[in-house]
């Protein structure tokens, strides 16, 4: 589990994002801190992974707080969760380190996004001991080249799959994203499982009534 400390002045804030936290699976909230010092206190004390970490706290830029919070726990990561929109504000969030910088307001679904892409990266590189180029890429949020998926995929149709997938709010078997995109059934099938490989959809079983289960995907 990712143990996650959220730090907001707002009460009623941090709540809502810390219920956001506990309903996306790997994650788990281990404090909540309302002020400067109880968030330095408890970086101490609970050495959390990730800190959500809101600018706007009394009388201190939560900004400045991470270069104390890293004297605590080293390797600690931080996501940005602000209603501060000046791009110097975002420039010196980008220069500390931050692995996101998210503006409110925003829906559960923006977050769940982000925690997911951060948990897949973290998993991935923390699984080898030297990196290779496509995993470095992604780690940074950098699309890769064909060169680096599968034999007989191709990023123009995998970057179409994926488009189609964001329009549609069910999960869709192979057959329905075929005709959405207009490739074959089998190319569908193909790539739905390329993605589901790499944590970017999510598969579930439809029993229906008779024979065997048809597979459904929807992105994360």
């Amino acid at each position: 589990m990712i143990r996650v400390l959220v730090v907001d002045d707002d009460f009623m804030v941090a709540k809502v994002h810390a219920g956001f936290v506990g309903k996306t699976d790997g994650f788990e909230v281990c404090g909540v801190a309302h002020t400067p010092e109880s968030a330095v206190g408890a970086v101490s004390s609970l050495r959390p992974d990730l800190v959500l970490l809101d600018v706007h706290l009394p009388g201190v830029s939560g900004l400045d707080l991470i270069g104390r919070f890293r004297e605590e726990v080293p390797d600690l990561d931080v996501l940005v969760i602000t209603s501060e929109r000046e791009v110097a504000s975002v420039q010196k969030a980008l220069r500390s380190g931050v692995v996101h910088y998210l503006i409110k307001p925003f829906k559960f679904a923006v977050l769940h996004d982000r925690l997911v892409q951060y948990r897949t990266t973290r998993q991935s590189l923390g699984a080898v001991d030297e990196a290779e180029q496509a995993a470095v890429d992604k780690a940074f949020g950098i699309a890769g080249t064909s060169a680096d998926l599968p034999k007989g995929l191709s990023r123009v149709t995998l970057e179409l799959v994926e488009d189609r997938l964001k329009g549609v709010e069910q999960p869709v078997s192979a057959s329905e994203l075929s005709e959405l995109s207009g490739i074959s059934r089998s190319s569908a099938r193909r790539y739905l499982e390329y993605l589901a490989s790499i944590g970017t959809v999510d598969v579930s079983l439809d029993y229906g009534n008779v024979g065997r289960p048809e597979r459904l995907y929807r992105r994360r």
